[in-house]
Parts: C-alpha cells; sequence; structure tokens
C-alpha cells in the first residue's frame, strides 16, 4: 500500500498541494485527473520519491516495490532493449549482476561458492530464470518485435523506446505502479493489450491519462486534483463526469428536497452499476457503487470551454472527391495512389499507423502541399476549416495579445464581441490579452478552436485535435463535433472520441485504403475476427 500524511508542496507563493492525505489500496487502479497545471504529473513524482515535498510524508509498506514509467527516453541508451525491461527491477538486475561477476573470477572461493548460493537462492524466489521471457512477452504485447530485443536502445526510434520503457515499468509484478501518460505512442492493438494487462493487475495502479477510453476501461476509482487538494471517488471516469454533474444541478436546484435528489442519484448509481464493464473489476466496483451516498459526491469545479461549429450555409451534395493522389516524402512514398469520396453529412475517420500519411493527406486537401500526382476536387458550396497538428506558423514570433490574434479571422472587429468570445473559451478577463507566442500547447489549440468557429465552416478538417488538452476541453470538444451538422474528416488516437463522432472509417495500410461506413468499435470488431481467422488458416 501507498499513502500520503498531510502532503504539501509549495513553489515560492504558490501551492500546489496542502495537507493531502490519502491511501491507495492493492487491487485498485486509481486515475489522476485534473485540468492542465493541476499537479497530476508533479503528484506522481512526489509518490516516487523525484520531489521532495515541503511537508508531510509518503509512505509504501515495507518490503514493497514501485516501479515507474520512465520520461527520459535517452537514459538507457547504452543498453539492449531486453537488459533495459529487465532493469525495471532493481533488485533481480544487481543479484544478476554480481553472479556474473563471481562466476567470472579465475579462482573461485569457498567464501564465493557461499555467496553465489545465497545469490542463487534469492534469484529463484524473484522468479529471475522467468525474467528474459517475461521481458520478451512484455515487449511483444506492445508491439516491439523480437529482432529489437537484442538491438540497443540508442538505435530504437523514439515511439519504440516509450514502448520499451513502459515494459520496464510493468515487469516483474511491482506492488506499486505509476503510469503518466502510458498510452502515448501506442497503437490501438498496444492499448488493449495494456487495458488486459491492467485490467488482470492485482496490485495498485496510479495512472494520469487524457484518454477517457483507456481510463473507463482500467479504473475503479478517480482521484481528483483541484484546489491544492486530492479527492478519491469510487468508479471511472465517466461515473465520476456523470455524478459530479447531477450532483451539481440538483445542488443548484434549491426546491427539491434532499430526499428527492437521493432517489435520483441512486437510480443513476444502480443504472451505471448494472453497465460497468471489465468483468475481472466490475463486481468489487458494483459493490462499492451501492453504497455510495450523495455526500459521497461533491459537484464538479471543473470549467468547460464552450465549442459549438455552425456553419453558416449548408453544403450540396458534392462534397470532395480523391483521385489517386501520390506523393513520396524523403524517397518514401507516403501516399501511394490515393482514391476516395466524401459524402454529405459524413464524419470520417483517418485511422492506421503512419501518422505522417494522414498528415500529409490532410496537407494536400487543404494546399499546404502539392501531391507528386493525383487530384482533388471540392465542391463549390464547400467551405474548409482547418486544425493541423502542428500549428506553431499561427503563434511563433505573433506578438499580438489574444483580443487581436482572434480579431485577424472575426468578421465582427468588435472588441467586446471578440472579448466575449475568448471568454467562453476560458480566456476571461486579464487572460485574453497574454501574447500569442507564449501560449502553452493546450491554449493554442483552443485558440485554433475559436478560429475553426469563427469561419462557420460547413466541412471540417482536424488533425489529432486532442494532443495537448485537457479533459474538460476534450470532452466539450467532443461533444461540440457529434453535434456538428456539417461534413468532418478527422484523425485521432483517441478511442472515445472517434467511436462517438465517426460514421464512417478510412484506413491508410501499405497496401491501400480501407474504407467502412460503420462505427470504431464495430470497425476494430470486424478486424478482430478477421485477423483470427488468418491465424486460424495459418495454424
Amino acid at each position: 500500500m501507498i499513502s500520503t500524511s498531510g502532503l504539501t508542496l509549495q513553489f515560492g507563493k504558490r501551492i500546489l498541494f496542502k495537507d493531502v492525505s490519502i491511501k491507495f489500496t492493492p487491487g485498485n487502479c486509481y486515475g489522476v485527473i485534473g485540468a492542465n497545471g493541476a499537479g497530476k504529473s508533479t503528484f506522481l513524482k512526489l509518490l516516487a520519491g523525484d520531489i521532495e515535498p515541503t511537508k508531510g510524508t509518503v509512505d509504501i509498506t515495507p518490503g514493497e516495490r514501485l516501479a515507474v514509467l520512465k520520461q527520459n527516453h535517452y537514459e538507457f541508451d547504452e543498453y539492449e532493449v531486453l537488459r533495459t525491461v529487465i532493469m525495471g527491477h532493481k533488485r533481480l538486475v544487481e543479484i544478476m549482476d554480481e553472479k556474473d561477476e563471481i562466476y567470472a573470477k579465475p579462482e573461485f572461493s569457498d567464501e564465493d561458492g557461499m555467496r553465489v548460493s545465497e545469490l542463487e537462492c534469492e534469484f529463484a524466489e524473484l522468479d529471475g530464470w522467468e525474467a528474459e521471457p517475461e521481458a520478451a512477452r512484455l515487449l511483444n504485447g506492445l508491439g516491439i518485435p523480437e529482432e529489437l530485443h537484442t538491438q540497443k536502445m540508442a538505435d530504437l526510434s523514439g515511439k519504440e523506446k516509450v514502448r520499451v520503457l513502459l515494459a520496464q515499468a510493468l515487469f516483474g509484478n511491482p506492488d506499486i505502479l505509476l503510469l503518466d501518460e502510458p498510452t502515448n505512442h501506442l497503437d490501438i492493438e498496444s492499448i488493449n493489450w495494456l487495458e488486459d494487462f491492467l485490467a488482470n493487475f492485482e496490485n495498485t495502479v496510479i495512472v494520469v491519462s487524457h484518454d477517457r477510453h483507456f481510463l473507463n476501461q482500467v479504473c475503479t476509482h478517480i482521484a481528483d486534483v483541484d484546489f491544492e487538494g486530492i479527492q478519491l471517488y469510487v468508479g471511472n471516469y465517466d461515473f465520476w463526469l456523470e455524478s459530479s454533474q447531477l450532483a451539481l444541478q440538483l445542488a443548484k436546484d434549491a426546491n427539491k428536497k434532499k430526499e428527492e435528489k437521493m432517489k435520483d442519484l441512486q437510480t443513476f448509481i444502480q443504472r451505471f452499476s448494472a453497465n460497468a464493464s471489465k468483468s475481472k473489476q466490475a463486481t468489487s466496483r458494483k459493490k462499492l457503487l451501492e453504497k455510495i451516498t450523495l455526500d459521497d459526491i461533491k459537484p464538479s469545479t471543473r470549467r468547460y470551454p464552450y465549442i459549438a461549429f455552425k456553419p453558416e450555409r449548408e453544403a450540396g451534395n458534392q462534397l470532395l472527391q480523391v483521385e489517386g493522389l501520390t506523393k513520396v516524402i524523403d524517397g518514401e512514398k507516403v501516399l501511394d495512389n490515393v482514391s476516395f469520396f466524401v459524402n454529405k453529412g459524413d464524419k470520417i475517420a483517418f485511422v492506421g499507423s503512419d501518422g505522417l500519411a494522414k498528415t500529409t493527406l490532410f496537407k494536400i486537401l487543404m494546399g499546404e502541399m502539392e501531391a507528386d500526382a493525383g487530384e482533388f476536387k471540392w465542391g463549390i458550396t464547400t467551405t474548409q476549416a482547418y486544425l493541423p497538428k502542428d500549428n506553431s506558423a499561427y503563434f511563433d514570433g505573433v506578438h499580438l495579445n489574444l483580443v487581436d490574434w482572434l480579431r485577424q479571422y472575426s468578421v465582427d472587429q468588435d472588441e467586446s464581441f471578440i472579448r466575449g468570445f475568448l471568454g467562453r473559451m476560458l480566456f476571461s478577463g486579464e487572460e485574453s490579452l497574454k501574447e500569442a507566442s507564449v501560449l502553452s500547447g493546450g491554449e493554442k489549440v483552443r485558440c485554433m478552436l475559436s478560429k475553426m468557429m469563427l469561419s462557420g465552416s460547413n466541412v471540417l478538417l482536424l488533425d489529432e485535435p486532442t494532443n495537448h488538452l485537457d479533459l474538460e476541453s476534450i470532452t466539450s470538444l467532443n461533444n461540440g463535433l457529434i453535434a456538428f451538422t456539417g461534413t468532418m474528416l478527422f484523425v485521432s488516437h483517441d478511442h472515445e472520441f472517434i467511436q462517438t463522432i465517426a460514421n464512417r472509417i478510412i484506413e491508410i495500410t501499405p497496401n491501400g485504403l480501407i474504407d467502412r461506413t460503420m462505427t470504431y468499435d464495430e470497425y476494430l470488431e470486424n478486424a478482430e475476427v478477421k485477423k483470427q481467422q488468418k491465424e486460424k488458416y495459418k495454424n
């Protein structure tokens, strides 16, 4: 078990945490949520001992091992991949090194024999003989093929290093597992593998993630970081979100009696309990949920931006025709004879492992890049708004405050209108006078979304729109795009985002496009069936 007592962290006059006392118990997975800058990652660093608190303590049950997902991707460059994974268990590696040192001696003393005997016993107790097979299984599950297991970490790409470091954290069945954004740079198959791994993990997991689907699949509790404290709630992210919003609405309604509020809340809890997913966790979660009362759930203090896209005109039936687009970048064919058409009202999610291919396609469609071959044609009634994956060109070196920055893209030049619009996007008061060039990643995305909303376009193109956003902004964007009545083309790795928005999936593969009119879950199920059939045929 890991717990904190009176934990306080202060930087100058700013208090990040104050007198936080909390317990994380075995068998549970805790999702740490909070607005950008609330201190989620900092809290994990406090638990890991990487940062000393101003006051208070972090206590771990004696003898328990804590594992952390490392963020320094260059720390293990001199080591082989398999060795790097096993280094997640520090004591096991120490035993292995000492054994090797003794066995390498030209003369073997009685004292050496005694010592190596002790080491072999401890090595066996720690399942040392299974270390390499276990490390290989973890790597394979996370998409690192066997031919890379003996390569140096320095030879791997950034995305591959992230996966190896995740395998390192998972290695050796740690008692306490701290994961900060573990799904970053993972493909769908690897994320599914990790979800299953954590669902069957019997010890303590504390995870920071902006992936709502992931939090819903693995979490038994939510740890909400807010107002210099941390509040624990039973249930996954959706349960926390819905129940906290319900509690807020009930608290605002002074005309309702508490008994009526209790009845509404209990009805909601029962409905959620019945639909709890992940069978291993569902039973224990349901028992906990059934004990919840109104006083256990506090209204959320989260601020959600207002995101709504309203087309100024309706597009005709001719939207977009793409014929034979081909593009070579740095000698590699990124797009190869890509052809498809877009129907009115389509909300198309472009998926696939090659992010460059999807970004290149969007750049070509928006005129930012020329294709080597092929053509495309937008319908004459269409107007497009674009959110690029890299928005730096709109902000770097731009010495305008946000009011003047957004004014560039607004028909209504009135300052009160611009300020009101920025306020709805959480840039109120002095925030609206910040210089555009110094914004954080999430603030820049909110500005780009504001620019898109002001355009009144009937076709939206969004390349990884949830990057850098906090959960509140992701939720608002998600809802805004569900309600959008126009046509959309978008790229995302966010499962919930794709599932709730897309009515059509186009996967860009090395062998061409796979184009299906269906939901994302249906597409994944269809792909899984085909994979199983293929494996069965091979066997």
